[in-house]
């Protein structure tokens, strides 16, 4: 029931990703930061695409996916259809990959030492649902800041 109620949540925050995205007026200001806005909504994009691809994909899935992750928060103006492009690849290795999981499996340490302690791979995997969820809202208010502001 975990695994099925994991691709539930993956499916739809990556769906809403994607929308999100789709919902600035204006491409640039997927790019935009200011003083109080520290990460912008592309890089939190293109954060959420490494984690997921290196936690899932590459750890649980063998995707052989390698993460640069300084490289989510520098990297600047990729255009929207290739975050958007990304989110769906993202979305296919996810499901997969849960979809290979056993109950038995979510019950095991998690390959990789994480936070510095030892958890079964159901709690990771709770975990990196919620922690996309954190993004996402960070950018829906982004976007709608800036809405707001300019």
């Amino acid at each position: 029931m975990l695994i099925e109620t994991l691709i539930s949540l993956f499916e739809r925050d990556l769906k809403k990703l994607k929308t999100e995205l789709e919902l600035y007026p204006n491409e640039s200001q997927i790019w935009k930061t200011d003083r109080e806005i520290s990460n912008s909504a592309g890089n939190l994009c293109l954060h959420l695409i490494g984690n997921l691809n290196t936690y899932i994909g590459a750890e649980l899935g063998d995707s052989g996916y390698i993460r640069n992750r300084p490289l989510e928060f520098s990297l600047k103006d990729i255009p929207r259809t290739q975050l958007i492009s990304d989110i769906d690849k993202t979305l296919e290795i996810v499901i997969n990959t849960l979809n290979l999981l056993t109950v038995e499996d979510l019950e095991k340490t998690y390959p990789q030492l994480v936070f510095e302690k030892e958890m079964t791979t159901g709690f990771f995997l709770v975990h990196l649902s919620t922690h996309l969820g954190y993004h996402l809202g960070q950018i829906n208010y982004h976007r709608r800041l800036l809405d707001f502001r300019f």
